[in-house]
């Protein structure tokens, strides 16, 4: 099942080096950054940097999987990573990430 397709989990587990590096491939645009998955997204307006702030929230909320972000005029950082999991990657960072992609292609496209 793709990444895009699955739910995050309470209490995911902390994934092996092997099983994070295999993810990786699904969301090239992401990089792993002292245990996180991090991206930086550009935007043509603070609004639409703003919206998809929004969006990413909402989408956080609805998985119950919560990035750090920051915000600037045009531009957006989010970061992924799992407290419970010691600070490390676990497949909700994945999957949250995978659905952050689909969040900014849809914003990119309208």
């Amino acid at each position: 099942m793709k990444l895009l397709d699955r739910h995050c989990t309470h209490g995911a587990p902390a994934l092996d080096p092997l099983a994070a590096k295999a993810l990786l491939a699904d969301i090239p645009h992401w990089r792993p950054v002292d245990g996180a998955l991090h991206r930086d997204f550009s935007f043509s307006s603070y609004a639409a940097t703003i919206a998809f702030v929004n969006a990413v929230a909402a989408m956080a909320e609805q998985e119950n999987h919560h990035p750090e972000m920051s915000v600037g005029y045009r531009r957006c950082g989010v970061t992924w990573t799992t407290h419970s999991a010691g600070g490390a990657l676990s497949e909700n960072d994945f999957i949250s990430a995978a659905k952050t992609d689909a969040l900014y292609a849809r914003q990119a496209g309208a």
